[in-house]
Order: structure tokens, then sequence, then C-alpha cells
């Protein structure tokens, strides 16, 4: 083939390439999540320190009774209770792995749990002060031995730097509660691993995140797994 021709046709194959490369972005739009996507755990969100948010996040989740408790939801029909205030919480499971559909408004925050424990005077009635809670929970996520989290299939790194205690909160417990604890109302404390998201861009986005903690202190091992994987559309 002549030279000049030759560079023809390149430049042609190049315009046609770079045609159908914009054709697809436009159809399937990347979302790249970065660090300034993700809120530091020394960050003020809302008036609120990120220790007072897992807080928040433990109020409403042991707030709702056992039926209807997002953390047993097997497909996400209850993502949307209680949700209220400028922060949406999605709830991890009580063991295995789920798969959830869930719609949120856009100008909503995200936080969810990748692992996470708590700590009750209800639960616990031998335990006496805060002191005595915090402990109780730090021992069971001390046992966490495997992290991952995922937005729209990119990988978030260093999850171990995500790890936050609360402080000491209020709980009330409803009747048929997830614990099968008596109602009413206790103080509690948590520890785990959590990830919060600034407001997430129109369209589709695929949450994953899952941990696992194994106990070897007992006379038998004491195993946890949750592994959960949200469909996500935000919507205006």
């Amino acid at each position: 083939m002549h030279i000049k021709y030759y560079c023809l046709f390149s430049f042609t194959i190049l315009i046609i390439f770079f045609h159908a490369l914009l054709s697809y972005l436009l159809l399937y739009p990347i979302y790249g999540i970065t660090n300034s996507d993700i809120v530091s755990v020394n960050s003020t969100m809302y008036n609120h320190t990120y220790n007072d948010w897992t807080s928040k996040w433990w109020q409403w989740a042991l707030s709702i009774p056992r039926d209807t408790n997002p953390q047993n939801d097997p497909d996400g029909k209850n993502c949307g209770i209680n949700q209220e205030g400028p922060v949406w919480f999605l709830a991890g499971t009580t063991g295995g792995f789920v798969k959830r559909d869930c719609v949120i408004p856009s100008d909503r925050a995200i936080l969810f749990p990748i692992i996470n424990t708590e700590c009750s005077f209800m639960e616990y009635p031998n335990l006496r002060t805060a002191e005595d809670l915090r402990q109780c929970a730090n021992s069971q996520i001390d046992t966490v031995n495997n992290l991952f989290a995922s937005i729209d299939k990119i990988e978030i790194k260093d999850l171990k730097k995500y790890r936050v205690t609360s402080p000491i909160f209020d709980i009330n417990f409803p009747r048929n509660n997830i614990y099968g604890v008596s109602s009413g109302l206790t103080k509690g404390m948590s520890d785990g691993y959590w990830i919060f998201l600034k407001p997430l861009s129109l369209g589709q986005h695929e949450l994953y995140f899952k941990g696992s903690s194994v106990d070897y202190t007992t006379t038998s091992s004491q195993n946890f797994i949750t592994d959960v994987k949200y469909n996500i559309t935000v919507i205006k």
C-alpha cells in the first residue's frame, strides 16, 4: 500500500475507533470513586462527627422490628424504612450473603458497615459501665480477619483506617426486636469498619462489601461472615 493511502487508512480507523468508544461511554458511563468521595473518619458531616453517625446508624437499625428490619431484608424491599435526614443508612446482614436493590435520592450521603457490632446493657446485663461496653465491642471487632468493599467494581483500599468506635448512645428496643431481648430503653456502644460516602451521581451504582471474624479464644471457634451486594439507583 502506498504510504499516503496507508496513513489515510490508519487515520480513518482511528476516527472509527474513537467514535465507537465515545458511543460506548455515552451508553455505559464509568463511575469512578476517588478518596474525595469517601468521608474521612476524622470528619464532621452535617454537624455530627463520624462516630456520632455510627451511633445514629445503630439507633436506626435497632429501632426496627425483626420482621421488617433491613438487616434481615432478603432483597432490598425494606431499604427505605425510617430513612430520615441527610444520610441514608444501608444495612449489612446478621450473617451470610444477600443481594439487594435500593433507590436513594441524589442529595443523600450513604453510610454502611463493612462489618460491625454493638454491646448494650440489655444484651449483656453483667456489664456495668461505658468502659465495659467499649471493651465488649472492641473485643469482638478485634477478631475481624477479612475486609472488602468496592464501589462500581472499584475496590476501596486501606479499609483498616475506617475502624470507628462510637460514643455511648441510647437504644430503644421495640417488641419483636432483631436480637430477641426485652423491649425498652438501654444504652450501648459500637465498634466496626464503615464506609461513609458523599452523595453519588445520578444513575446506577453497585456497592459490594463483606467481612468476617474468627474467634479462637473460646472452646470452639466463633465465626461470622457478612456479604452484601447493593444495586443502587440514585434519583433526583
